[in-house]
């Protein structure tokens, strides 16, 4: 039996929602924003989460023109950031392929986007050339990938239910608790 989540819609009706496999709808919400809250048939909220989180990730790559978003292992460039940015899922994935290519001492695909300098110079090249835009266009993607996590979650996860005896108890109005009064 797959989990369900009861909710109430602003006209007051209560519906079912059947959650369907967390983990499936976890992996596809990793793999493309919002795919998981999309195969539980949470529509709204799965375009809402598609179109906020690859906005933001895709303004972040073109604002550095491509060079936001790399992975790289060398002892001269530790790229951390990827880390976070990887939690996009399927979008931050050709990193992987370009750095692969460029250590082969292969040419990159796409023109280069998404792939590693392959020198110091060239990295200093980039933040020359780009200036602030490409620190910028690396804090866009990075938080365009830890957004997508709080999504993962919340598809794994479901929405959040008062049990109902937590909604008898919650009082519709504050008491009043002025003294003397």
């Amino acid at each position: 039996m797959s989990p369900a989540a009861v909710v109430t819609d602003a006209s007051g009706q209560v519906e079912t929602i059947d959650l369907k496999d967390p983990l499936v709808a976890a992996g596809l919400g990793w793999l493309v924003p919002g795919l998981g809250h999309l195969y539980q048939g949470r529509t709204a909220k799965g375009l809402l989460f598609m179109i906020c989180i690859l906005s933001t990730f895709v303004f972040g790559l073109s604002i550095s023109e491509g060079r936001a978003v790399y992975a790289s292992w060398t002892d001269w460039d530790r790229r951390l950031p990827y880390l976070c940015q990887v939690g996009v899922g399927l979008p931050a994935l050709p990193a992987l392929v370009q750095n692969f290519l460029v250590r082969s001492q292969k040419a990159p695909l796409f023109g280069g986007v998404m792939a590693p300098p392959s020198t110091p110079q060239e990295l200093n090249d980039w933040y020359r050339e780009l200036h602030r835009y490409l620190e910028l266009g690396t804090v866009y993607t990075m938080i365009a990938g830890l957004l997508n996590v709080l999504a993962v979650y919340d598809a794994w996860g479901g929405p959040v239910q008062l049990a109902e005896d937590d909604r008898k108890k919650k009082p519709d109005k504050e008491p009043d608790t002025e003294p003397g009064g």
